[in-house]
């Protein structure tokens, strides 16, 4: 067991992860043009989101139980090659439908980095040392976010297909560098055999366990309040705050800003502030910027910026401090099934937050008071949850 982090993989692994935001956030700019030319509503755009994480969500069930048997490295090559074939088939796309195919082979394929990469940190690190090398990858990857939306605004110029485009190049650059350089950690002697049988006996006797059922759709909760304004994007930047293509850096820079300094705080106050405390802070943080925000947008006639943005970079600081915290607590339930508990917790989020994307966001992202009570209410239900597994299991966490 190594005592120091490996930079360069630590890098590798952000790297890796940052295929599901860019997947995401780097076409935001172009959802009118894309609409107009694909003769799409703005429920069916919406979709190109929602369905995209559903499919994420899905086949995120499986990547664990698949590296926990085949090891890391082939899970991650074979993922990040049908990344590469379905971004090429949405930059090819001519209808909204034939879109939202690829959209979904996107969303089946882009969580290995993520998932997969999670199992890779526990497989070298433990304890304390883990925790910062958590939130060492989760501050390099929140710099995805911020970018993606702002080199889209950019990549506009040469009309919306140049998005996949940058997409295919990117997973181009991180399959060959993963061929050349990702190790395998997961040793052969350790591995699991893939039957369904015992995967779905795995699977259930998680989703049975009510600590890690109630911490996974904790973590979940969070990072929707978040996630809520994140999916709002093309709304609240380009109609609430009235700003156009190019400038969604107005909004990203100060959120995921606010969630790189809350993945370097958690990382400095490992092993220094007990992991309890540091997550009721966490919650005390987000409760406090969130009733900030209702404050501010049922009191002004309009909102602006920056004043409507920094509450949320406050709730996505506190999400990122509480984050690794509950991610390791809920791994340490099943140290000998590391990747299929990452794949369940990672399910069980992203179903959360594909409802609000799917089903909230279309409802709220029009109205910034409406936002701003549905993300409150959202980390409200995280805190209740969290509250719940310590009530129901009190040595959790």
């Amino acid at each position: 067991m190594s005592t120091r982090p490996e930079r360069g993989l630590i890098i590798l692994l952000a790297a890796m992860s940052m295929i599901g935001p860019f997947a995401i956030d780097t076409f935001f700019p172009a959802f009118p043009v894309m609409a107009k030319e694909l003769s799409a509503s703005p429920f069916q755009m919406q979709q190109t989101l929602s369905l995209y994480l559903v499919a994420y969500a899905v086949m995120s069930l499986l990547y664990g139980g698949l590296s926990d048997a085949l090891g890391r490295r082939p899970v991650i090559l074979a993922s990040f090659a049908v990344f590469t074939l379905a971004s090429i088939g949405c930059s090819l796309s001519r209808s909204i439908d034939e879109l939202l195919f690829f959209r979904v082979i996107q969303g089946l394929s882009a969580g290995a980095g993520v998932i997969v990469g999670r199992a890779i940190v526990r497989d070298r690190f433990e304890g304390t040392m883990a925790q910062r090398v958590m939130s060492g990858i989760s501050m390099i990857f929140g710099i995805a976010p911020a970018i993606a939306p702002i080199i889209g605004g950019y990549l506009l110029y040469f009309g919306w297909r140049s998005s996949f485009v940058f997409l295919v190049l990117f997973s181009v650059c991180l399959l060959l560098v993963c061929w050349r350089a990702l190790p395998e950690t997961h040793a052969p002697e350790k591995r699991t055999p893939l039957r369904p049988r015992p995967l779905l006996n795995g699977y259930w006797e998680m989703l049975t366990d009510p600590r890690f059922v109630l911490i996974s759709f904790a973590g979940g909760f969070n990072f929707s309040a978040i996630f809520l304004y994140i999916s709002s994007a093309p709304a609240f930047v380009l109609e609430i705050l009235r700003f156009n293509e190019r400038q969604f850096a107005a909004f990203f820079v100060p959120t995921i800003g606010g969630m790189v300094l809350g993945s370097f705080i958690s990382g400095r106050i490992a092993g220094r502030v007990p992991r309890r405390l540091a997550i009721y802070c966490a919650y005390g943080i987000m409760l406090f910027a969130g009733a900030l925000n209702i404050a501010y947008t049922q009191s002004a006639e309009m909102v602006t910026w920056p004043l409507a943005v920094i509450p949320i970079g406050m709730i996505a600081c506190a999400t990122a401090i509480a984050f690794p915290l509950l991610t390791l607590a809920m791994m340490e339930l099943f140290p000998a099934r590391l990747g299929t508990a990452s794949s369940l917790q990672m399910f069980l989020s992203l179903v959360v937050n594909a409802a609000v994307a799917g089903l909230m966001a279309p409802m709220v992202q029009h109205d910034a008071k409406m936002l701003a009570l549905g993300a409150t209410a959202l980390s409200m239900a995280g805190l209740g949850l969290f509250v719940m597994a310590r009530k129901v299991v009190p040595q959790t966490v």
